[in-house]
C-alpha cells in the first residue's frame, strides 16, 4: 500500500473519532462514540496537474454531514446527498458552493474550472472540477474558505501535485489562503 494512501486511511479515520475514547453514560457504563461523529472539522483538497492533458484535477473530500448541514444552511433546503431526490439540484448546489468557497490562481493568473461531479463514499463526499488548459504551473495559489461559513475551527488541508512533485499545506480558520511554489 502507497504511503500516502496509508497516511490518508489514518488521518480519515482519525477525523471520524474511531480514535476518541469511551465515554461514559451517567450510569457509569462506557460506551466509544458512533461511528461518523468526529472531533474536528477538516476538508481536503487535492489538486494535480496532468502534463499530457494540460489540467488541473480538483478533488475536495468533506464529510456528508457537515457538509449537508452548510448546504442546507447557505441554500435554505433540505440537503441529501446520500440518496438525493433530485441529483441535479444536488449536483447544482454543491458545485455552487464549491465555487465560492474555493479559488486557485496558477502563475498568477486566475483560473476557471468545470464541475465534474460528485459522490459519496461511507461518511465523506468527493467533489470533482478541471480547469483546462494549463500547460505548466511554477507557483499555484489557493484560496480555501470551505466550511467557514459553519465552523470557526476548520482546517483546510490541500496536497499539490506538478511534475510528479507534491507538496502539501493547511489553512486555519479565519487564514484562507495558501501559495506553494515548484
Amino acid at each position: 500500500m502507497p504511503m500516502t494512501l496509508w497516511l490518508n486511511k489514518w488521518f480519515l479515520l482519525l477525523c471520524t473519532g474511531l480514535f476518541a475514547g469511551p465515554v461514559y453514560t451517567p450510569t457509569g457504563m462506557a460506551r466509544f462514540p458512533v461511528a461518523g461523529l468526529h472531533p474536528i472539522h477538516v476538508s481536503v483538497t487535492e489538486i494535480n496537474h496532468n502534463a499530457t492533458e494540460k489540467t488541473l484535477e480538483i478533488s475536495c473530500k468533506l464529510f456528508t454531514d457537515d457538509f449537508e448541514r452548510v448546504l442546507a444552511q447557505n441554500y435554505r433546503m433540505k440537503v441529501d446527498l446520500t440518496n438525493p431526490p433530485d441529483k441535479a439540484q444536488m449536483e447544482k448546489i454543491v458545485n455552487d458552493y464549491i465555487h465560492k468557497h474555493l479559488s486557485i490562481q496558477a502563475d498568477g493568473q486566475p483560473t476557471s474550472y468545470t464541475a465534474l461531479g460528485f459522490e459519496k463514499d461511507q461518511d465523506v463526499v468527493y467533489s470533482y472540477f478541471q480547469v483546462d488548459n494549463i500547460k505548466s504551473i511554477k507557483n499555484i495559489t489557493i484560496t480555501n474558505t470551505l466550511m467557514y461559513d459553519l465552523f470557526s475551527d476548520q482546517i483546510g488541508v490541500v496536497h499539490v501535485t506538478i511534475g510528479g512533485v507534491r507538496k502539501s499545506g493547511k489553512v486555519d480558520y479565519p487564514a484562507k489562503e495558501l501559495a506553494l511554489s515548484f
